[in-house]
C-alpha cells in the first residue's frame, strides 16, 4: 500500500492529467490518432465473429422428415409416383404450413391399397431431415446436427450459452483490465479468442461446439472491452464521441459484409474460420507494441510512475514534442513527477469490488447497466414485428443493420451538442413510447404503421445501447473503468439473452416479456435525471473524482429570471495550491535572473551605513524610555 503522502501526490497528478500531462506529451497528435485507427480493427473482427452466429444457428424455411422405406408397405413402388406424390404418401400434411416437420406415415407391412384411405399411423421422423439451403449458407449448426423438432431447444441454448460467455468475459476480464493493464488483457484475450476460434472449425459434436462457443464468447469480450477502453483513454474530450462512433461503424460494416461472406464460404466451418482469420491477424499486435501501447492514463492513476515515464516519452517522441523542454519555467514535467513521487511510492489497483464504498460510481454504473439492459432486450420486440411483416431473412437483417448505421450518424451529429443525458433520455423516452404503442395498437393499426413503429423504435433501442455503453466509459474512474464497464456490458448481454429465453419457451411468454421491457423503458426515464453530464469534461481517474460528478440542471434557467438565495452564502474561500505557488516563485526567479531584460533593475547603496543606523536606533530608543 502507498503511504499518506505518496496517494495525496498521486491524487494531484490525476486531476491535472488532462490540462498538465496529456497536452505536453502530445495531446490527441498524430500518434495517438494512428493508434486510435489501429484499435477500430479488433471491433470489426469481434463483432463479425459475434453476428456469424445469426446463420449458425438460422433454421431452414422448409425442411421435412427422409421418407423411411421400411415405414412403407412391401407392395410400394416408387416407380409409380412423383416426387411431390411420394413426398405426399410418406409425410402429413399440415392444413397452412405444408408438408410436417417431425412426422412420417408408418403403414402395414400387408396393405395392398395405397390410397388415402389406407389404415396409417403417424410416427416421429426415423431418418433424419431434408433441409432446403439456409439463407447464406448450405450447412450451418443446425443442419450439421438435426436441430429441429424435439432437439429444437438445442438452438436457443446455444446463444444463451454464447452470451453467458460473453458475461463471464465482461466481467472477469474487465477486472483483470484494471490490474494487468489495456494491452496485455487485449494480448490474453486476442489469443485465447484465436485459438478458440480454430478449435470450433473443428467441433465434432453440438456439445462440444456449445463450449467452445462459450469459451470464444468470454475471450471475445476482452478483446472489444480492452479496446474500446484503450481507445477513449487515448482521447481528448472534442474526439472521444467521433472515436468511439467510428468503431461502432465498423461493427455495422462487418455486419454488412457478413451475409456476402456467408454465401461465398457454403459452409459453417469455412465461415467460421474466415470470421477467426481477423482475429490471427491481430497476433501481430504481440510484435508491434507501437500500434497498440498501454494506456498512460492507467499507468499514472495506478501510480507505476517509471512506466508512465516511459510511455510519456514514447508518445511525445512520436508526437513530434519533447518533454525536455520547460513546460514550466525552471521545472519540467518528468522532473517534477520525480520530486512529487516518492521512492516508496508502490502501485495501487482497484477492483469493481470498491463500489461497495462508493455511491455516487455505484449509482451510475446501476443506472446505466439498467438503460443498456433495456436497449438491447427491446430490440427483440420490434424485430419479431419486422418478421411478421416479412418472412424474408434478409429484409430484418439488413433494416436491423441500416437502423444501426443511421443511430451512428445520429449520435455523432446531436450528442456533443445536446449532451449524453439529453439525448440518452431522448433515446428512452422514444424506445418506451413506440414499443408502448405497439402493444396496445398493434390489431387496430395497418402493417404500414406497424413497420413504421418497429423501426424508430428499433433505430432508438440501439442509439440507447451505443449511448450507454460509451457514456459508462465517461463516467466511469480509470481505475476501475474495466470492472465498471464490464458489469455495465454485461448486463446489455443479458438483454440480448432474453430474447432466446422466450424462444425456447416457443414464444409462449413474448406478450409478458414485451410488457416488461415497455416498463423498464418508461422507468428508465426518471432513472437518467439521475445522470452526470460528461460533455467536454476530463475523464475521472480516481475515486474521489468519480464521487465528485453531480447532476447538472437538465433545462438551464432564464437569464431574467430572479434568482435570489434563501440564505445569504458566504463565497467559498480560494484553497491554498502549493503547486501554482512554486510555478509562480519559480517563474518571478527565473526572470529576474535574466540579463536581457527590456530594463534593468538599479542596485543603489544605502543610504546610511550600517553604524549611523544603529546610533539612529539607539537615540530613538532612549526618547521613548525618557
Amino acid at each position: 500500500m502507498a503511504t499518506g503522502a505518496s496517494v495525496t501526490a498521486n491524487t494531484r497528478l490525476q486531476m491535472d492529467y488532462e490540462t498538465k500531462i496529456f497536452p505536453h506529451s502530445g495531446g490527441y497528435g498524430r500518434y495517438n490518432r494512428i493508434v486510435v485507427v489501429f484499435s477500430w480493427f479488433p471491433n470489426f473482427a469481434v463483432m463479425l465473429n459475434l453476428f456469424s452466429d445469426v446463420f449458425y444457428t438460422l433454421i431452414p424455411d422448409s425442411y421435412h422428415c427422409k421418407p423411411d422405406p421400411q415405414l412403407l408397405p412391401s407392395t410400394f413402388l416408387l416407380s409409380n409416383f412423383t416426387k411431390q406424390g411420394y413426398l405426399n404418401f410418406t409425410i402429413p400434411w399440415v392444413n397452412g404450413t405444408g408438408l410436417s416437420h417431425c412426422e412420417l406415415f408408418k403403414y402395414t407391412s400387408n396393405a395392398s391399397d395405397l390410397s388415402e384411405n389406407v389404415p396409417r399411423e403417424r410416427v416421429s421422423c426415423t431418418k433424419g431431415w431434408e433441409f432446403a439451403h439456409v439463407a447464406g449458407l448450405q450447412s450451418n449448426f443446425v443442419t450439421e446436427w438435426n436441430l429441429v423438432c424435439h432437439d429444437y431447444w438445442k438452438i436457443p441454448f446455444q446463444h444463451i450459452c454464447f452470451m453467458t460467455g460473453w458475461i463471464l468475459g465482461y466481467i472477469f476480464l474487465g477486472t483483470l483490465c484494471d490490474w494487468l493493464g489495456r494491452r496485455r488483457c487485449f494480448l490474453l484475450s486476442i489469443s485465447l479468442s484465436s485459438l478458440f476460434g480454430v478449435a470450433v472449425c473443428l467441433s465434432s459434436s453440438a456439445v462440444v461446439f456449445l463450449l467452445l462457443r462459450l469459451s470464444q464468447g468470454a475471450m471475445l469480450a476482452g478483446v472489444f472491452l480492452s479496446s474500446y477502453i484503450a481507445r477513449l483513454e487515448l482521447c481528448d474530450p472534442p474526439h472521444r464521441l467521433m472515436v468511439a462512433m467510428v468503431s461502432g461503424a465498423f461493427a455495422v460494416l462487418a455486419e454488412l459484409l457478413l451475409p456476402g461472406i456467408a454465401v461465398l464460404c457454403r459452409d459453417w466451418p469455412v465461415l467460421q474460420a474466415v470470421a477467426t482469420l481477423p482475429l490471427l491477424l491481430l497476433l501481430s499486435y504481440w510484435c508491434c507494441a507501437s500500434v497498440f501501447p498501454e494506456s498512460p492514463r492507467w499507468l499514472l492513476a495506478t501510480g507505476q510512475i517509471p512506466q508512465v515515464k516511459r510511455s510519456l516519452q514514447e508518445f511525445s517522441t512520436r508526437n513530434g514534442v519533447c518533454l525536455r523542454d520547460e513546460i514550466y519555467p525552471g521545472e519540467t514535467l518528468l522532473s517534477e513527477m520525480d520530486s512529487v513521487y516518492g521512492e516508496d511510492f508502490r502501485p495501487r489497483f482497484f477492483s469493481a469490488l470498491e463500489l461497495r464504498r462508493t455511491r455516487v460510481i455505484w449509482k451510475n454504473c446501476l443506472i446505466l447497466s439498467f438503460t443498456l439492459f433495456i436497449g438491447t432486450g427491446v430490440q427483440y420486440c420490434f424485430t419479431r414485428n419486422l418478421h411478421s411483416y416479412s418472412t424474408n431473412f434478409y429484409f430484418s437483417y439488413f433494416l436491423r443493420v441500416m437502423t444501426g448505421a443511421l443511430a451512428c450518424i445520429f449520435l455523432c451529429l446531436s450528442v456533443n451538442h445536446f449532451g449524453r443525458r439529453g439525448m440518452l433520455l431522448l433515446s428512452a423516452i422514444i424506445t418506451g413510447l413506440s414499443s408502448l404503442l405497439l402493444l396496445a395498437l398493434t390489431q387496430y393499426l395497418r402493417g404500414g404503421l406497424v413497420l413504421l413503429l418497429s423501426v424508430v423504435g428499433l433505430f432508438f433501442s440501439q442509439a440507447l445501447a451505443m449511448l450507454s455503453v460509451f457514456f459508462a466509459c465517461e463516467v466511469m474512474p480509470t481505475v476501475v473503468r474495466g470492472g465498471c464497464l464490464g458489469l455495465v456490458l454485461a448486463a446489455g448481454c443479458i438483454g440480448m439473452a432474453a430474447s432466446s429465453l422466450m424462444e425456447l419457451q416457443n414464444n409462449g411468454g413474448y406478450f409478458l416479456h414485451h410488457v416488461i421491457f415497455a416498463s423498464f423503458a418508461v422507468l428508465s426515464v426518471l432513472c437518467i435525471m439521475l445522470l452526470p453530464e460528461s460533455k467536454r469534461k476530463p475523464l475521472p481517474d480516481s475515486l474521489k473524482e468519480g464521487e465528485s460528478q453531480r447532476r447538472p440542471p437538465l433545462f438551464l434557467s432564464r437569464p431574467d429570471r430572479d434568482s435570489l438565495p434563501l440564505l445569504c452564502t458566504r463565497p467559498p474561500l480560494s484553497e491554498y495550491n502549493p503547486d501554482n505557488y512554486s510555478r509562480l516563485v519559480s517563474a518571478t526567479r527565473k526572470m529576474l535572473t535574466k540579463d536581457n531584460l527590456p530594463y534593468r533593475i538599479a542596485v543603489h547603496p544605502p543610504l546610511l551605513s550600517d553604524s549611523e543606523t544603529q546610533e539612529q536606533e539607539n537615540e530613538t530608543l532612549r526618547e521613548v524610555v525618557s
